[in-house]
């Protein structure tokens, strides 16, 4: 047995059989004279078939058991030292009352077929096996290997049986961070799966945040179609965010997205969204107020992620690297078109004592207007980039990481808002306020220490500790600002945060109580030393 999802289970066929007895080879008029022996998988065990040999009958069930344990020990010795040839006569199906045969055999048909040697078939079975627990409609895949047609020696069948789902309806809730929202939400969905019978997963998810960030989305994924080799994803959501403590805005998106192409390292996607900006406090700054109403925003986005860590909580070894590239406004008239690139690189060492391990990471942005005169036309402020928050930058794999001790979009950029007349007696206007306009250019990093605490009871529950060092800064480069950017001036500006924190790892969320001390920060940044507190989903 490979897996306990997955299992591979092998009755001998005659190329075995010349395996398990050397000597056939040099006699073929022997070989082919004999009755297919018993095969056994990886864990030893013994599949009988119902013809035993005379002989072994006459002996007794310890004698028979040894006999076929030395058998099944040649083989093994023989694969392990010499090709044995193997041709896969037939792919057999089973179990599958729903899914679609010629889903299964477009999955793993041609990787079956290809081996020729007993070897490469058993690695081709595993992968094979894989690739159907990667779809994730079944709920265990057993591939077995069965002797060909007697007339066609040197050859097997193939069989794969599958167990789908009694109940194909799933549905999970939690509480989760959001990078760029404000404190946490609570999300549920709901799954049915393979309801046409292409492995296609149809999905409902619903997430609402104590910020009064409300999300509502329907999705259906497929792994492939027709003849279309790669995944293919559709999804439809609502989205309503408030940034009227930050930004002076709510925004509210309609949107459709594509799954253009899917695999283990690349994406790529097409979104069509409806963008609504509002401003019900009407104090928004100049550069808020240009972009206030609803536009349709078309974008082409292609994503290059490896990810070689070994965790996503707690890495202790490994590196990751993501590239995003994003070109905005393919449709748009308005001004609206832009490119947008992110890098994000990061890296864990071991120590080799308390488990503890530093990771490190940078990253780092630009988003450039691409209308006539671009460098002069302003980018849309939704996407620009925000640092601060609450998120840790352990976890989050995606460009830009937080900058813990500042408050979500309190660094960077300002411009203050609406002047209103005061209530006080004097009639003095009220302060304003500022809003955060975000970056064009953005650059962040940090290094973190992780470590085994000295209690046996926290070691076991997965509590540990962490000294950590964050940056980042940003700077507008858009409606002619990059006249005046200069690269040393940027870089002396770069705020900086260090700590110390506790880690509590759950299965819905890792929570981090961190102490942040603010190293460096500018006059309207919005940071503070103290005790905070992050939930980061993994």
């Amino acid at each position: 047995s490979i897996t306990s999802e997955g299992s591979l289970l092998f009755l001998q066929t005659p190329a075995m059989a010349n395996a398990a007895d050397p000597a056939a080879d040099q006699n073929p008029k022997d070989a082919g004279s004999r009755v297919p022996e018993p095969w056994a998988g990886a864990d030893g065990e013994v599949a009988e078939e119902e013809d035993e040999y005379e002989d072994e009958e006459e002996l007794d069930e310890p004698a028979a058991a040894a006999l076929v344990r030395e058998k099944v020990q040649s083989v093994f010795r023989r694969l392990s030292t010499d090709p044995v040839g193997i041709r896969v006569h037939d792919v057999i199906i089973r179990g599958n009352a729903k899914t679609r045969d010629e889903l299964i055999e477009a999955e793993v048909a041609d990787l079956l077929r290809s081996a020729t040697t007993v070897q490469d078939l058993l690695s081709a079975a595993a992968d094979a096996s894989a690739r159907l627990r990667g779809l994730d409609v079944f709920e265990a895949v057993n591939i077995t290997l069965d002797a060909g047609p007697p007339e066609l020696p040197g050859t097997t069948n193939v069989v794969i049986e599958v167990v789908e789902p009694a109940i194909p309806l799933s549905g999970n809730a939690g509480v989760y961070s959001k990078p760029e929202a404000k404190a946490w939400s609570v999300e549920g969905a709901v799954k049915w799966k393979n309801l046409a019978g292409y492995a296609d997963i149809w999905d409902a998810s619903v997430a609402y945040g104590f910020d009064q960030t409300t999300e509502v989305g329907v999705g259906v994924s497929l792994p492939r179609f027709k003849s279309i080799p790669t995944p293919l994803m559709a999804r439809a959501s609502l989205l309503s965010q408030d940034w009227m403590k930050f930004s002076s805005y709510k925004e509210r998106l309609l949107g459709l997205s594509l799954g253009l192409l899917s695999t283990r390292h690349h994406d790529l996607s097409y979104n069509l969204t409806w963008r609504s900006l509002t401003d019900p406090s009407r104090l928004a700054s100049t550069s808020i107020r240009r972009q206030l109403g609803h536009n349709l925003l078309s974008a082409l986005k292609y994503t290059y992620k490896i990810d070689q860590r070994d965790s996503h909580i707690r890495p202790t070894k490994g590196y990751a690297f993501l590239s995003s590239s994003q070109v905005g406004g393919l449709w748009d008239n308005k001004g609206l078109k832009f490119f947008r690139q992110e890098f994000d690189v990061r890296a864990a060492v071991p120590f080799g004592f308390w488990n503890a391990a530093l990771n490190v990471g940078v990253g780092a942005g630009v988003i450039l207007p691409l209308a006539r005169g671009f460098m002069n036309s302003s980018t849309p402020v939704t996407d620009r980039f925000n640092l601060g928050g609450h998120n840790s930058p352990v976890c989050s794999l995606g460009g830009i990481s937080s900058l813990l001790g500042f408050r979500t979009r309190g660094v960077g950029p300002t411009e203050p808002r609406r002047l209103v007349p005061g209530e006080s007696e004097d009639g003095s206007p009220a302060v304003p306020g500022r809003d955060y306009l975000g970056g064009d250019l953005a650059v962040s990093a940090f290094a973190d220490l992780s470590f085994d605490l000295p209690l046996k009871v926290l070691r076991d529950a997965g509590i540990h500790g962490h000294a950590f060092l964050t940056a980042g800064n940003l700077a507008k480069l858009s409606e002619g600002q990059y006249k005046n950017f200069s690269l040393d001036e940027f870089r002396r500006s770069f705020r900086s945060t260090a700590g110390v924190g506790i880690i509590l790892p759950t299965k819905l969320f890792r929570v981090e109580v961190n102490y942040c001390y603010i190293l460096k920060q500018s006059q309207h940044d919005s940071g503070k030393t103290g005790i905070q507190f992050s939930f980061s989903s993994p």
